[in-house]
């Protein structure tokens, strides 16, 4: 992995390591003690415990989470597109020619609102402009930089710093009681693998995500992956439960996500024989967050509201289930 944030890392390594006494007393410390935390904690005693009648082998104690608005921000905008929007600028500075159609204009000129009016269409063409065309390590390098270098508009935190501090905490007690955990998520496998093992813990044969066509070639002797434009694999809503499958080959038993496309996820891990657990991340602080739901341009949450008490699944209420949002930083 990219040797970069090491100090986030050896605070946030330290943040989530308990003494042996704190971690019996309280594996989720940033939780409140409210009726989320009981749960979940609950249904982990359950599925680990080998009197249990419920009791789940850790081969099978699979549990996934969507990445954008459930372990990390995404507003204003997912983070990917920013970090797209941002490198066409670049581009377009270096060479005036690059911006040739009306929404590489649009991300050259920063104009976010202009690109989202595009639709679609337009925001895949940012993408392709910003992935496509190059090998698999110069896109790794090109993330791994913007992430040491860019900052968020609203916080001044680096974006991998934007990560939320109680489910650092819940991926970690799942892995302490032999869960393994993946990230299933509609932003791009190859962006996120270049951070997701240091900040996360998840190595990047546990990545689920979108993904672009690539081919192999040899460039002056040596072997190279290189990045096309074309989709490949959306891993969104239906897509979600496929690429588990063809990535896992195991029906999760334990799920997490924030929006209505992460519902499928959700419904499929639930839908298994034997026990399971489905959670929603709700964003209702929008004093430390952000608040939004049902509205909106990005993590709209219509059935998952409406269906998920009867459906049994948990709702995370940020405001009120979370003492702390974001892990603390030196700065």
């Amino acid at each position: 992995m990219f040797p970069h944030k090491s100090a986030f890392r050896s605070m946030l390594t330290g943040a989530l390591i308990f003494t042996v006494s704190g971690a019996f007393a309280d594996p989720l410390p940033s939780w409140n003690d409210t009726d989320a935390k009981s749960r979940i904690i609950s249904f982990v005693e359950t599925v680990t415990d080998p009197a249990s009648p419920e009791y789940v082998t850790p081969a099978d104690r699979i549990a996934t989470f969507d990445n954008d608005g459930t372990l990390w921000a995404e507003q204003p905008l997912y983070f990917q597109l920013i970090f797209a929007v941002e490198d066409v600028a670049r581009r377009a500075k270096e060479d005036s020619s690059f911006a040739s159609t009306d929404a590489l204009k649009a991300a050259a000129a920063r104009d976010y609102e202009a690109a989202l009016a595009l639709g679609k269409k337009g925001l895949l063409e940012i993408l392709a402009a910003s992935h496509a065309n190059m090998s698999l390590d110069q896109f790794n390098e090109a993330v791994a930089i913007w992430l040491d270098t860019a900052r968020h508009p609203k916080t001044g935190r680096s974006y991998d710093e934007m990560v939320y501090q109680p489910m650092l905490e819940l991926l970690r007690y799942l892995r302490d009681e032999d869960f393994s955990t993946y990230i299933v998520s509609g932003g791009g496998i190859q962006f996120m693998r270049v951070f997701a093992e240091d900040v996360y813990g998840i190595p990047p044969q546990q990545i689920v995500g979108s993904s672009t066509t690539s081919t192999y070639e040899v460039i002056d002797g040596v072997p190279t992956i290189m990045k096309g434009a074309d989709l490949f694999f959306n891993d969104d809503k239906e897509g979600k439960p496929v690429g588990i499958m063809h990535h896992i080959g195991k029906r999760p038993i334990f799920a997490g996500g924030n929006s209505d496309g992460d519902f499928q996820m959700l419904e499929f891990t639930t839908s298994g024989e034997g026990p399971s657990f489905a959670l929603y991340v709700h964003h209702t602080d929008a004093e430390r967050e952000w608040a939004y739901d049902r509205e909106g341009h990005i993590g709209v949450l219509n059935r998952g509201l409406d269906e998920s008490e009867e459906r049994g699944w948990l709702v995370i209420d940020m405001a009120t289930d979370w003492g702390t949002i974001f892990p603390a930083t030196s700065q």
